[in-house]
């Protein structure tokens, strides 16, 4: 294993300084930039110019139901328990907006990419995921590598129901731990006995998944330096081969489950600072590579072997390694990211379940990336958040421009940036530096024209 200085390295005067609000570039523009104009003359037309390329499919569905509420959630979710009456019509709906959406793509664009998110994907019995499974394979075409992946919530599966998965088809698997230490579970209303977590890792291995992730949050009541350490150490045996470290945002007043929060008991500033630099230490040194933001994996992870190879990418979900792939979203809140136009469905069952009944697209709100300017100002971006360099040559012949030239206005910031040690800016290219790493969301932000006309909108600290 490299030095940890020689892949990312700990500034905390730098992080201190830059830790403000900053869009996390899953997309550029930022999907604060979805306004309710959006046609859905638009999207088809997006979906039109996809099948003139033969561009191939990501598909995310999106189950909105959860048993109880986690109190730390910043989801688009539904609480109930009552499964019967919320889930046979969430299907039949859902399962009229695949075949809308689907009789609108070329069949033989094949689908690469399949993940199932939410809310609590197992909230569903075998019987309603054989029957979405099923849905999903009539219309689209599966590549025969495709990578195939669902969260679970490890408080509602057993032994059975993971094999059950894994027979089915999924590949990949995703399980939330949050934190080990039962004062923090029980804060946050997720109580999640250790044997438990280790029981249900040992079934995925069991089932020989061939990707397991597992959320790490921190940030959360009741966390300390120690504590949190003793959940990195665990975390490292179960072995996942990726690891999220998310940073956990107090936002109350966007989501008032958090009320629910002792706020007192909340880490401050600089104890989170600590965590997090002792999280970077111990998955570094215990054998996994820095992807990106919050993101690890081992070496032999298919993500850590696209960011070498040059071809990881981001969208809706994250780090991707499909970076030629268009998104569609299916279900209540997702979004779809086309090459030029990202649409994002209805919040509300009510308007999701409306829409269709009219035999429309259940878009809520959508934009459309008209100019040169917003595709070559994404590309930038993402070329720094997945691989923290920008080959400006690359730039300048793809787009007809002098890459100096163009930026000027962004030089200053640029020069700041450098400045601080953040980056080099050569003639020829841009390579962010070890202590710039953890900062990636600011140095894209230099190239970010929506964001800076717009400062009053909230986002999440880069820290």
């Amino acid at each position: 294993m490299e030095a940890l200085t020689q892949t990312v390295r700990f500034n905390s005067e730098l992080l201190v300084k830059y830790d403000r609000p900053t869009p996390r570039y899953t997309s550029y523009p930022p999907a604060t930039e979805l306004h309710g104009e959006f046609t859905e003359e638009e999207f088809k037309a997006a979906i039109e110019r996809g099948n003139a390329k033969k561009t191939p499919l990501s598909l995310y569905f999106h189950i909105p139901f959860c048993e109880s509420a986690c109190y730390f959630c910043g989801c688009n979710v539904i609480i109930t328990g009552l499964k019967d009456r919320v889930v046979n019509p969430y299907l039949e709906y859902l399962f009229k907006n695949i075949e809308r959406t689907a009789a609108l793509i070329d069949r033989d664009r094949p689908v690469v990419q399949l993940h199932w998110g939410g809310g609590t994907p197992n909230y569903l019995t075998p019987e309603h995921v054989e029957m979405l499974w099923n849905k999903i394979h009539e219309h689209f075409t599966f590549a025969e590598n495709a990578e195939i992946s669902i969260e679970v919530n490890p408080r509602y599966v057993d032994r059975n129901y993971i094999h059950f998965l894994r027979k089915l088809g999924f590949n990949r698997i995703s399980f939330g731990i949050q934190d080990f230490d039962p004062k923090v579970q029980e804060a946050i209303n997720r109580i999640q006995p250790e044997e438990m977590l280790f029981n249900v890792m040992s079934w995925i291995r069991e089932a020989k998944f061939e990707s397991v992730n597992v959320d790490l949050i921190y940030g959360l009541p009741y966390q300390t330096l120690e504590t949190f350490r003793d959940t990195i150490d665990k975390t490292l045996r179960l072995d996942p081969d990726r690891v999220a470290v998310f940073n956990f945002a107090y936002v109350p007043w966007m989501k008032p489950v958090q009320k629910n929060l002792p706020v007192e008991a909340l880490p401050q500033a600089a104890e989170k600072l600590e965590i997090f630099h002792m999280t970077i230490d111990k998955l570094t040194e215990g054998g996994y590579v820095f992807i990106g933001m919050d993101h690890f994996a081992k070496p032999n992870d298919e993500l850590a072997i696209a960011q070498r190879e040059g071809v990881l990418h981001r969208n809706f979900q994250g780090y991707t390694t499909q970076p030629d792939s268009e998104l569609f979203g299916f279900g209540v809140t997702s979004i779809s990211m086309l090459h030029d136009v990202y649409v994002q469905n209805h919040k509300r069952l009510k308007d999701f379940y409306n829409a269709i009944d009219r035999q429309e697209q259940p878009i809520e709100k959508g934009v459309h990336l008209a100019e040169d300017d917003n595709i070559m100002r994404r590309e930038i971006i993402m070329e720094l958040m997945c691989h923290f360099r920008l080959d400006k040559r690359e730039i300048e012949n793809k787009y007809l421009i002098d890459f100096d030239t163009y930026f000027s206005e962004e030089e200053a910031e640029l020069k700041d940036l450098e400045d601080d040690g953040l980056l080099m800016n050569f003639p020829d290219r841009i390579e962010v530096t070890p202590s710039g790493r953890l900062l990636i969301r600011n140095i894209a932000f230099a190239f970010d024209a929506y964001t800076k006309e717009r400062q009053h909108q909230r986002f999440s600290k880069a820290i």
